[in-house]
């Protein structure tokens, strides 16, 4: 029988990775896919084992090590605690829907809300201040294929 991730797992391969789409395709691995062992066709909803997904998915970004933002192409995008001194020193190279806090909640009723919490508003001191120190070369190195290029002036 074929053996899933743990939440434990799916963290570890998150820090390793630093940064992981949750469940979109795109120039990040896809965590989904690394819950199961395979790649997913269509919705994971739709996989047998999409409550198992759920549940482990849900309790990465809940860790409190993982940041749930849209950093890659507007798509679910979970940051690893260890790059977020790099992603804060380059938080203004990067849109505010990009580095903004996606918080998700299932309300009483059932329904699916989310909200925002603007950056530098989720960055905690610590972070802050490590980001301040931080080289913005060495950052531009974790970042890279992320940050947008900036236009020439005319």
């Amino acid at each position: 029988m074929k053996r899933y991730a743990t939440v434990a797992e799916a963290l570890d391969f998150v820090r390793e990775q630093g940064v992981v789409l949750a469940s979109a395709r795109g120039p990040a691995p896809t965590l989904t896919e690394v819950i199961v062992g395979e790649p997913i066709v269509g919705s994971w909803w739709g996989h047998a084992h999409s409550h198992h997904i759920h549940t482990v998915l849900e309790a990465v970004k809940e860790s409190g090590d993982v940041l749930v933002c849209r950093l890659i192409n507007g798509k679910i995008t979970l940051v690893h605690r260890r790059l977020w001194p790099a992603l804060v020193r380059l938080g203004k190279r990067f849109t505010p829907e990009q580095v903004a806090q996606v918080c998700e909640e299932h309300t009483p009723s059932g329904r699916h809300a989310v909200s925002m919490i603007p950056f530098p508003k989720w960055v905690p001191a610590k972070v802050a201040k490590q980001a301040r120190e931080f080289d913005e070369q060495e950052a531009l190195a974790d970042f890279a294929a992320w940050v947008p290029t900036r236009r020439k002036a005319r």
